[in-house]
């Protein structure tokens, strides 16, 4: 099982009013500077928010949600503190309740 790690925000919070893509557009260049391979995803209505273990915050997300899942805890932890407005949790997969930690619903 891997760790991963999340904020989870409206899709159009994370999407339209966040400056969200220049972040990881900006992150996707610097790992490509220091060949580090890509350990974060943006997921459109992700799957694993409807975990049981999750559904706290869940309920606390707006709908239709959208995340940015990394393995990458200090990552999350900045987009935390730079959006703001988003939920932070964590979650191991694949488990019984979460088997692709990517899946989207759209």
């Amino acid at each position: 099982m891997t760790l991963y790690h999340f904020v989870a925000a409206s899709e159009a919070f994370l999407t339209e009013e966040e400056p969200l893509e220049e972040v990881l557009r900006e992150r996707v260049r610097n790992y490509g500077e220091t060949g580090k391979p890509i350990d974060f995803w943006l997921v459109a209505r992700p799957t694993f928010l409807q975990a049981p273990e999750l559904a706290p915050i869940a309920a606390r997300v707006p709908q239709p949600a959208a995340a940015v899942v990394s393995t990458d805890e200090k990552f999350i932890t900045f987009l935390k503190l730079r959006l703001e407005f988003v939920l932070k949790g964590s979650f191991e997969a694949p488990s019984a309740g979460i088997s692709d930690p990517l899946a989207s619903a759209a």
